[in-house]
């Protein structure tokens, strides 16, 4: 009887729901149409238009200049505004001045529709002093834990929404096929089904199923699509993806982001085998709003319907540019900086040549973005309803996941945790930097200015000086990260006698973009240098890489006895890795990328077949170098306890090509510390039509084990885990034999 009064109940409430969605739908449908049929062309274009904030500001000044914030509003009728003002973030009471500025000019004209905010939150609220800051996303990756990606969204929403900016610039869905390309730390990683689980995760916590609510979010995924896979590895530069490489690596992940219920997307800024994405009618109106079913809004990147004519160089001029990214599909161009758009899209519309009907459609969609944010009801975040801004209940979730991602790579003879009662050398370009542990989008688009914004915060070297008292760390900085310096050399050096263990923090430059462009995927020389200089004393060196994409450093790894993989940690980044040097937290992060060995030796983990041929596959007339040698591969992350792996069991070992098959396995912690272990399953078709991939993962858990625990982990996989895109863009799966991989079990079994 209880059991069917809760089905009722339930069946109710979903009801319930799904009858209060419908009234809600039916009442944004009518207001829409209201309001399309009260604006004018100019108007609707104007929904259409983002500027750019410093349009509004006079060069080199803070402070708006009214006159060019009223022709924006109410000359030009824009609809979205993006970006910081001049000279960098600003504090949650500046975000409330520069909206209520903007919405004074707002309330002047006829129609009042208010101005959408947007964004790039991109490690939290970044743009916000004061903000919590987490790992970049491919530090998020990391921890293979979702649930800390998710957690993560969901607090960079709420201090968003304290800012009261309503819109972010995320998550990254690019996946990377170039480990030199700058944006690597922006994504999620090399793999599908991480990325899109990872993305899932964050899209859930940005918008948390209502956007409505003044805690809450709309995402942006983005690019749309192909953009991390640059040939030359260089930001915008042109990509040669087949359609069905396209469809199964790349198009998965933002079907996912989509299904999680994504309200916006971001158009890639490069082309796909000789097409601008921004211009290809296919992939955004046949493929991402028709196949995929994607009903929100499309905003193009930085000045990218411009670059169609100056860069591309697919239209003649600026009109024909918008001409083309408006009929392929284009609802919002972020210009971002003048106000051609709105004079070219004027007149194409006015001589017949882009229809009302399209214009109409990209209006709806950014007026209902705009309903479902509640920007009718207000635009201006209260403060005193945003307590846990910047809290130390938040700043702890971030250190958690900065705990959570830091990946230990190496550590020979067991060389780590280290004692608080040694003298430890820190040195290195890298060791006393909060740049380093945020790397770009960080207060400013470069993050150049973070020293300065969070000196408040715990460098490494202050936090290893916090950790174990100043009198056991000797510092110098040993070398720049470009320029070599002999003298500082000497003096790390001199320092090192006196030291029983050396922690050298290597690294990068702040960057995103093209600015992060490199022509050399090698670690730079002169940090080559001190690393060579100080393996000659026969001292410990734990290396420490502070870097937002892999850089090489094949030419000494084998001198170091530790190594230590924190990414961009953000601004908790420096105590959470003392922490983990020192022993008190147990390292758990997974490398979300191969880490390559050579620059020209860059295959990913899920290589095909003929990218790794054995030893014995070589021809026996000549010597050959090892055709797959990353190193470190995908998935690698030891701990400071032991895990052993038993009692792999299937529940069948023959399906249908309708059924699916669930696999366990025993995980038990045999060390003498509690530690987590991310427990991850691959997937290998041993033959297929289309060369297969050596293994794919499918499926991950985190869980976390007490010396001598165990736990049984389960798995469950789909039809559509055993499937590939064939030539004719068909998802298809072929019988025969599979194997499954979780850690050093494997088993087969037979797809009939």
């Amino acid at each position: 009887m209880k059991k069917t009064i809760t089905i009722l109940l339930l069946t109710f409430y979903c009801t319930a729901v799904t009858a209060q969605k419908s009234v809600e739908k039916n009442a944004a449908d009518k207001k829409i149409a209201g309001l399309l049929s009260k604006m004018t062309l100019e108007e609707k274009i104007g929904q259409m238009t983002q500027i750019t904030l410093g349009t509004f500001e006079d060069k080199g000044k803070p402070g708006f200049n009214t006159t060019k914030l009223n022709e924006g509003i109410q000359k030009y009728h824009i609809g979205s505004v993006l970006n910081t003002p001049f000279p960098y973030a600003p504090t949650v009471k500046g975000w409330q001045d520069i909206m209520t500025a903007i919405q004074t000019a707002n309330n002047k004209t006829g129609l009042k529709i208010p101005v959408l905010y947007g964004i790039d939150a991109i490690h939290g609220a970044s743009y916000t002093q004061g903000a919590t800051l987490f790992p970049q996303q491919i530090g998020m990756a990391a921890t293979f834990n979702p649930e800390i990606v998710k957690k993560g969204a969901e607090i960079s929403a709420y201090e968003t929404r304290a800012s009261s900016i309503p819109w972010v610039f995320s998550p990254d869905l690019d996946l990377p096929r170039n480990p030199a390309w700058s944006r690597i730390w922006e994504s999620f990683g090399e793999d599908v089904y991480l990325s899109a689980k990872m993305g899932e995760a964050m899209v859930n916590g940005f918008e948390g199923g209502n956007i409505g609510s003044k805690y809450q979010v709309a995402s942006c995924m983005k690019h749309f699509i192909g953009y991390g896979s640059t040939t030359t590895g260089k930001d915008r530069t042109p990509s040669i993806i087949p359609e069905r490489v396209l469809r199964q690596f790349d198009l998965p992940i933002y079907e996912a982001a989509i299904k999680a219920g994504a309200k916006s997307v971001m158009i890639s800024s490069g082309e796909i085998n000789g097409t601008p994405v921004h211009a290809s009618k296919y992939l955004i109106t046949d493929v991402l709003k028709k196949e995929l079913g994607f009903q929100g809004v499309v905003v193009t990147d930085w000045k990218d319907i411009i670059y169609l004519h100056t860069r591309h160089k697919v239209a003649e001029t600026n009109r024909e540019a918008v001409k083309m990214a408006v009929l392929a599909g284009v609802d919002m161009s972020m210009v971002p900086e003048d106000y051609s758009f709105c004079n070219d899209l004027l007149d194409l519309v006015n001589k017949g040549e882009i229809p009302m009907s399209r214009i109409d459609d990209a209006v709806s969609r950014i007026l209902k973005l705009k309903i479902e944010l509640n920007l009718f009801e207000n635009t201006i975040a209260d403060a005193k309803q945003y307590p846990k801004f910047g809290s130390s209940e938040f700043i702890k979730e971030a250190y958690n996941a900065a705990a959570e991602s830091i990946t230990l790579l190496k550590n020979k003879n067991a060389i780590l945790p280290l004692s608080k009662n040694e003298k430890i050398l820190v040195t290195g370009p890298t060791a006393n930097s909060m740049i380093s542990l945020n790397g770009g989008w960080t207060y400013t688009w470069q993050g150049e200015k973070t020293d300065e914004i969070a000196a408040d915060k715990f460098t490494i070297l202050e936090a290893l000086q916090q950790k174990a008292g100043k009198e056991n760390i000797l510092y110098t900085k040993g070398a720049d990260l470009a320029l070599e310096n002999e003298d500082e050399i000497n003096k790390a050096i001199a320092l090192a006698k006196d030291a029983s263990k050396i922690v050298l923090c290597l690294g990068e430059k702040n960057y995103t973009e093209t600015p992060g462009d490199i022509t050399n995927l090698y670690i730079s020389a002169s940090q080559i240098k001190l690393a060579l200089a100080l393996s000659k004393l026969n001292k410990p060196i734990i290396l420490v890489l502070n870097e937002g994409r892999p850089r090489l450093i094949s030419d000494f790894e084998d001198k170091m006895d530790a190594i230590v993989q924190c990414y961009l940690p953000g601004n908790e980044g420096g105590r959470a890795l003392a922490d983990i040097l020192y022993g008190d937290v147990n390292p758990s992060g997974r490398l979300p990328y191969n880490y390559p060995r050579y620059p020209n030796s860059l295959e990913k983990y899920n290589r095909k077949y003929t990218e790794s041929l054995a030893d014995n596959e070589q021809n026996d007339d000549a010597k050959y170098q090892r055709s797959y040698q990353p190193q470190f591969e995908f998935g690698t992350g030891l701990s400071y306890t032991t895990f052993t792996y038993s009692n792999f069991q299937f529940d069948k070992n023959e399906i249908n090509s309708n059924e699916e098959i669930t696999v366990s396995v025993d995980v038990k912690n045999t060390g003498k510390l509690a530690g987590k272990e991310a427990v991850l399953l691959y997937l290998s078709d041993l033959y297929a039509s289309i060369t297969p991939e050596v293994k794919a993962l499918k499926r991950f858990e985190k869980i976390d084990l007490a010396p001598n625990e165990t736990k049984t982990v389960h798995f469950t996989l789909n039809q559509k885990d055993l499937q590939f895109v064939n030539n004719d863009l068909k998802w298809i799966s072929e019988k025969g034999t599979f194997k499954i991989q979780i850690g050093n079990q494997t088993k087969q079994f037979v797809l009939k």
